[in-house]
């Protein structure tokens, strides 16, 4: 590992053929300087990064690519969508999607490694597959990166350069939790018996779901992602000590990464294991709780689309619907509210007119309450969407629909 300046990187970035593709650590984690020197190098290039925060290079000549659509490509002219499980992006990088550069945000060296910290996720796969062309790993070390153990720790011998910055990691705004998402939460909760395993997406209802927890006893963790509710959860002693949390990737506020540094409890693992549904599965009472934009009377959900434009992804969702159901004891839980503020319409509708996400959860619920689906013939699945999970001034026009689609 050889550290430069990042005006130096810049010559080296300037030198290199074609329009090189790079993949960078996403969410809450994007090393921004060495994104800023390629940037400032090359008139063209591929930037790959999952859930983007906003600031990132966003002009003619810049291709940003994504399986799952963060805030900072949302609305990009300059977007590649790649439809993909998070499980399978790594395939991409075998494939379809070669990489030339990895540009990781990592902790400073301890003992002759890196941790790449906050952000495990595709990274590994993207080192193994740069190292595989002979491309470059370019290591942005920060002081204040908290330092994990897993799959995220890498020799210095393995990267070839790095800057060195000291800057505190970028955190999601803060939320207060409203009425709706605790009412949602707490009925979320009724699902999650002693000891089971959690696996919690992102936004306000997952939040909820650990604040209505802490009164519980030897949970354990496998997400794709955690946030702050862990804290609380180990504050009240809900959780079980005797076993590693796992998660793909963190961020929350400053205080959990604190928290996180050094911390051998917790285990930053890559997708490949993390999201796999057949280890998901293997996980004792695996309560699997995400949400959509949209469920259907058939039990469809649509978590990616509006109006037809991306809005974010399968991620993981597919993933643990699919691993919760296989574990014994498992649950796989569909959590939104029943209508929604800013488009000012119902969230369970007759039949969705976006490209389907995920379908077979276990239930649906909101803060009318839990729908149960699994298990139930098609027709009385729509009619537990519609007398307790749907808003009650549409359900009279969701009666009429479910007659005309054979479901009443």
């Amino acid at each position: 590992m050889r550290v430069v300046t990042p005006e130096s990187l810049q010559a080296t970035f300037s030198a290199l053929p074609g329009a090189p593709r790079a993949v960078a650590s996403g969410n809450f984690a994007t090393p921004r300087v060495v994104v800023a020197a390629l940037d400032a190098s090359r008139a063209e290039y591929r930037l790959f990064v999952l859930n983007a925060q906003t600031g990132l290079p966003d002009r003619p000549g810049v291709v940003l690519e994504t399986p799952f659509v963060g805030p900072g490509m949302r609305r990009s002219p300059q977007l590649r969508y790649l439809p993909s499980r998070l499980s399978l992006v790594p395939v991409l990088f075998a494939t379809t999607t070669p990489v030339d550069i990895v540009l990781l945000h990592t902790s400073t060296p301890r003992d002759g490694t890196v941790s790449m910290g906050t952000e495990v996720n595709i990274l590994p796969a993207a080192v193994e597959a740069v190292r595989g062309r002979g491309g470059l790993v370019v290591a942005q070390m920060n002081a204040q990166m908290p330092y994990t153990y897993g799959d995220g720790q890498l020799s210095v011998d393995e990267i070839d350069l790095a800057v060195e910055v000291d800057e505190p990691l970028p955190s999601p705004a803060s939320n207060a939790l409203d009425d709706v998402s605790l009412e949602i939460g707490g009925r979320v909760a009724a699902f999650v018996p002693d000891g089971a395993t959690l696996q919690m997406g992102i936004g306000g209802v997952p939040d909820a779901v650990l604040a209505s927890l802490t009164h519980r006893q030897g949970l354990r963790v496998w997400s794709e992602m955690f946030s702050d509710g862990i804290l609380a959860l180990d504050a009240a002693g809900a959780l079980d000590h005797d076993k590693e949390l796992v998660a793909s990737f963190l961020f929350g506020s400053q205080q959990l990464y604190r928290w996180l540094d050094g911390n051998h409890r917790v285990k930053v693992l890559r997708t490949e294991k993390v999201n796999d549904p057949a280890l998901i599965a293997r996980n004792r009472s695996m309560i699997s709780v995400n949400t959509a934009l949209q469920v259907d009377l058939f039990g469809q959900a649509n978590a990616s689309r509006i109006n037809a434009r991306i809005y974010s992804g399968f991620g993981g969702q597919t993933d643990f619907i699919v691993g919760a159901l296989h574990s014994q004891g498992g649950r796989a839980i569909m959590a939104l509210r029943s209508w929604h503020p800013r488009a000012n319409v119902s969230t369970i509708v007759p039949l969705v007119d976006e490209p389907v996400t995920s379908f077979q959860q276990s239930a649906v619920v909101t803060e009318q309450g839990a729908a149960e689906l699994w298990g139930y013939s098609q027709n009385e699945q729509a009619q537990h969407l519609i007398t307790q999970a749907a808003h009650p001034s549409v359900r009279d026009e969701l009666w009429e629909e479910a007659e005309a689609l054979g479901l009443a």
